[in-house]
This record gives C-alpha cells, structure tokens and sequence, in this order.
C-alpha cells in the first residue's frame, strides 16, 4: 500500500483541483481544516506527504508548518499558495518546509513534486 497524500487547504476547489490530479496515484485524505489535518498526521503513520495551504480562516499556514514538524520531524510538507512572496517562501523553507507551489498550479507540476517529496 502506497503511503497517502494528506491535503490542507480550506477552498473546496483547490481541493477538488488536487484530488482529480493525484487520486489517480495516490490514496489521499483531504482536509478543510489545519485541526483535521493535524489530528491526521498525529493518528496516522501512512502519511508519506503533506500540501499544506498557507492561508486560512483562523490558521497561520507556517504555525500549522510548525506543529506538523513538531509531531513528525521528517514528513515533507509542501506549502501550496495563491501568494507569491519571497519572505514567505524563505520562512516556510527556514521552518522546514520541503517545497513550495503557486496558485494556479499545473498538474505536472504537483505530480512532479509530491512524487520527488514522497517518504
């Protein structure tokens, strides 16, 4: 059994985007809430990557990024965002972060990435 892609992202079609470009891959649990994905993450151990949304409603993506990495120190998460700023994209790689991708995304480009970050 493949390890599973584990979404956090609150917009149902950003969701929807990334489950129609890797169901066909991977098995994947999509969350709308950084509370789910965490309790995911802390319950579960087939989880072999994270594509984590930066910005949602009542979450600070790099503190979410944070607590990932506090429960599972090597499990690659990969910051998915619709804003394109360079400090954030430093902050997220200096918190661990192990890749980061634009909205609108390609799909080769998310294949290509969880495929090179998959533990």
């Amino acid at each position: 059994m493949s390890k599973k892609v584990l979404i956090i992202d609150d917009v149902e079609g950003v969701r929807e985007s990334l489950r129609l470009i890797l169901s066909d891959y991977y098995n994947l649990i999509i969350t709308e809430d950084a509370g789910q994905g965490l309790d995911c993450i802390a319950n579960d151990n087939d989880i072999g990557v994270v594509l984590l949304d930066i910005k949602m409603p009542g979450y600070n993506g790099l503190d979410v990024l944070q607590k990932i990495k506090s429960i599972s120190p090597e499990l690659p998460v990969i910051i998915v965002t619709g804003y394109k700023s360079v400090e954030t994209a430093t902050e997220a790689v200096r918190l661990g972060a192990s890749g980061y991708i634009i909205k609108p995304f390609k799909a080769e480009e998310i294949l290509d990435v969880v495929k090179k970050k998959m533990k």
